[in-house]
């Protein structure tokens, strides 16, 4: 009895295995960013440069955080080092012109002021990113905050 199962359900199995593969196959449609046949190479595109102004950017949202002007290739985050804190250290910003880190990041879970930066908020890039001069691969009609409630109060009048 125990055979018939299990040889009933490896029949099953492959059965709809098979089918769904021949499913996947009929489908040709498939929206992708490729441009080609999975079984050809493509040029690479050339890899995007970082945009090394200096110049803060505007935010697109409220509580974004800020990008990041410059490039940041060589930079070492890592449990003994963060490199970006040599600049933007509240104790550096004089010296080096960047802008200190948010107080928010002194401070715990619990609201707590700590004298050095917070262990959940070290590791910069998990947050802020350099940004690039990137073709855009989608379209977007991303509109910020700002011009959403400009138009909104524009219509209100």
């Amino acid at each position: 009895m125990k055979n018939y199962i299990v040889k009933r359900l490896t029949q099953t199995l492959v059965i709809a295995t098979l089918f769904s593969s021949a499913v996947f196959a009929a489908e040709t449609n498939v929206a992708t960013l490729r441009g080609q046949a999975l079984d050809q190479q493509d040029k690479p595109a050339t890899i995007a440069r970082v945009i090394n102004k200096d110049v803060k950017q505007a935010r697109n949202y409220p509580m974004q955080p800020p990008v990041i002007p410059h490039k940041i290739r060589n930079y070492e985050i890592n449990l003994n080092s963060n490199k970006c804190m040599s600049c933007h250290n509240r104790t550096r910003t004089e010296e080096s012109q960047a802008p200190m880190v948010s107080v928010t990041h002194y401070m715990d879970r619990d609201g707590n002021f700590l004298a050095e930066i917070s262990p959940r908020r070290y590791f910069c890039n998990q947050c802020h990113a350099p940004q690039t001069d990137a073709k855009t691969l989608v379209e977007n009609d991303f509109v910020d905050m700002h011009s959403l409630m400009k138009a909104k109060h524009a219509t209100k009048n």
